[in-house]
């Protein structure tokens, strides 16, 4: 670019702004985002929020598109649609694809319900059915009607959440497979919360600051007299060991037994705990190595159908229900989610399985080497669906078995 191009052309986030731009009202501000999804119940301080976190990570790393398919219902190509790039580009104005569905799970697992609303459509849908979604938002169930629901959805215009009536029809209400176990009043989840929770509050009380004293009197303590002579000895004590002291020294009668007690009473809450978590983690089908990261593939697989799937189907059924018009059904039009089987290969077994792909006429060269990270060859036989190690003639793909014959009619062919 020239010197006059860039003079023409040229922006300049500093100095190409407009002078009032700065004045201008652009809504509230806020020091966080407000559309983040806010864990309730103290689920945001205890071990639930690392599952919640592990099952919206690992579902959202599953691509989920608006997809085409024939009439057997196996799939072949995207559909250009709004829904689509919301569904693998951006939701919405705050949210990339991964991010809302992250957003989607998560809330899903705290609340048992949530609504998907769509925002911005192209089409009444009020008035058809026949309208596609630009943008969508997750948005919270405060009341439920016999046709409708009253959500509680941020706004992005106003930077304020809002409440809004939708029809039961035009939103997405996605309930959590797992809702017996985790959202259910006296569910396993549920228990684990409370115990937890009766764990922090005896931590607090034992690092508040409780000296934990038994002072012993060498009188009995039975009248009024006695009874207020030993609360003023417990108070001069404490005014001792108190703050203003600067090494929390005190003194004290020879006569005087004093006692700490160096450790609570013992109880069996830790133990529940461990035994409520083990629990916790077989019903949902988590490991403690699916938690580190150090799971091996079957357990993976494992994790991913009996986990992962189950809120994959939730997602995309709804969505298909609701977002998908009766017309476009019909139209062989569907919501699919798609997990890369390779992310769990071992690398030293790639080379087997390439071969094996593509020997069998499963994929091309060109597809197994952008599993690999490879850029498409150039050569017109890398995007052939065909054996490699089979003859290629102009009769089509023969192997060294039927080279005789082929022989033989290539010489039929000249003599006639």
């Amino acid at each position: 670019m020239g010197i006059i191009d860039k003079v023409k052309n040229g922006w300049n986030a500093f100095t190409s702004r407009d002078p009032t731009y700065m004045f201008k009202d652009i809504g509230p501000s806020y020091s966080i985002l407000q559309d983040r999804p806010r864990l309730t119940r103290g689920n945001d301080r205890s071990i639930v929020n690392s599952i919640y976190n592990r099952l919206a990570v690992d579902v959202a790393s599953t691509t989920i598109i608006h997809a085409k398919t024939d009439s057997e219902h196996r799939f072949l190509e995207p559909v250009k649609s709004g829904l689509n790039e919301c569904l693998t580009l951006e939701a919405n104005i705050d949210q990339t694809h991964r991010s809302f569905i992250t957003d989607v799970v998560i809330s899903m697992c705290d609340e048992g319900y949530i609504a998907v609303v769509p925002i911005d459509t192209k089409g009444n849908p009020e008035k058809s059915e026949s309208y596609d979604i630009l943008t969508m938002r997750v948005a919270k169930i405060i009341e439920w009607y016999p046709r409708h629901v009253k959500v509680r959805a941020y706004n992005d215009r106003t930077g304020q959440k809002e409440d809004i009536i939708f029809e039961k029809r035009r939103c997405a209400i996605i309930e959590n497979p797992f809702y017996n176990i985790m959202n259910e009043p006296n569910s396993t989840l549920q228990r684990l919360i409370r115990k937890l929770n009766l764990l922090d509050n005896m931590d607090d009380q034992l690092i508040n600051g409780k000296m934990d004293l038994i002072i012993q009197f060498p009188w009995l303590i039975r009248g009024d007299t006695r009874k207020k002579q030993a609360e003023e000895r417990r108070k001069a004590l404490e005014e001792q060991l108190s703050a203003s002291n600067k090494y929390g020294i005190a003194y004290a009668d020879g006569s005087e037994k004093i006692t700490q007690l160096n450790r609570p009473v013992d109880n069996k809450l830790l133990s529940e705990i461990e035994y409520l978590t083990g629990m916790l983690f077989s019903q949902l089908g988590i490991t403690k190595e699916i938690m580190e990261g150090t799971a091996d593939e079957k357990t993976m697989r494992n994790y991913y159908n009996r986990t992962v799937e189950p809120i994959l189907s939730a997602i995309s059924d709804e969505y298909e229900r609701k977002f998908l018009s009766k017309t476009a059904r019909t139209q062989n039009q569907t919501i699919m989610y798609f997990r890369d089987p390779f992310k769990l290969v071992p690398i030293n077994e790639i080379a087997d399985i390439a071969d094996k792909f593509t020997r069998n006429e499963i994929v091309t060269s060109n597809e197994m080497r952008q599993v690999i990270g490879l850029k498409p060859s150039n050569n017109p036989a890398a995007d052939d669906l065909r054996n490699k190690n089979i003859i290629a003639t102009e009769y089509g793909n023969v192997d060294g078995n039927n080279i005789p014959e082929m022989e033989e009619r290539l010489v039929d062919e000249q003599y006639q």
